[in-house]
């Protein structure tokens, strides 16, 4: 018998959150007790999604971000293997590293902000501010980390500098699984929408210096969430 089919057996009870973040609660909590321990491959998302009833994209969900945490690691065709105990000290978040995301992005995303204020078109800044009006609106976790995406891609973008939006660009598959998972383990939605609010304001009015202080602001609030993360 495979060492995680009776843990497979039991169904949690689970707290008001969001599914997928319950689920990856309860994985993360089984690892790092020790119940799924290091080597184990995981039940497949099929199993994984009747023990906790559960949709295969909510499983989905939390093994990306239990991944990215640094407790496992998916081998296709193989299955996904708890690899450590702890959380990781430095994230991988797609092909980059959380360190390396966090000292690039004040680089990258501070001046994109500037720009924006400085040559943001009305219809540019019209879209900013509907793609923060719909993430204070939307419900479903996945739909806002995508918004999130669209949010700061459409900043890099309105101020006319394609160096910058390609930077940004190339960051963005890791700044959706950052984003992911900061929603997932340290709830920072609500906050963000709030930063998001302050950077849209200062873009409206074109205030380049207030723009990149509520960028910088922003960006130094999920620095302090990722390094309470690691713990």
């Amino acid at each position: 018998m495979d060492p995680s089919d009776s843990w497979t057996s039991g169904r949690p009870e689970f707290a008001r959150v969001s599914a997928a973040e319950a689920v990856l609660a309860d994985l993360r909590n089984a690892i790092e007790k020790g119940e799924l321990a290091v080597g184990t491959r995981l039940p497949s998302e099929a199993a994984l999604a009747a023990r906790y009833g559960v949709s295969r994209s909510v499983v989905r969900e939390a093994l990306r971000s239990c991944e990215t945490l640094g407790l496992t690691r998916t081998q296709t065709g193989r299955g996904t293997f708890v690899i450590a105990d702890h959380v990781a000290t430095d994230l991988t978040v797609g092909e980059f590293s959380s360190r390396e995301i966090a000292e690039a992005r004040p680089h990258v995303e501070i001046p994109a902000a500037g720009l924006a204020a400085r040559h943001g078109s009305e219809a540019v800044r019209a879209e900013i501010r509907r793609l923060a009006d719909e993430m204070n609106r939307v419900t479903d976790p996945p739909r806002w980390v995508k918004l999130d995406g669209e949010f700061h891609a459409a900043i890099a973008r309105a101020g006319n500098n394609r160096l910058i939006a390609a930077w940004q660009a190339t960051m963005r598959a890791a700044l959706l699984r950052q984003s992911e998972t900061l929603n997932l383990v340290a709830r920072r939605r609500d906050a963000a929408n709030t930063e998001h609010a302050a950077i849209v304001t200062a873009i409206e009015a074109g205030d380049a210096d207030r723009a990149e202080a509520a960028m910088a602001e922003h960006l130094d609030r999920v620095r302090e969430a990722l390094e309470r993360l690691r713990g």
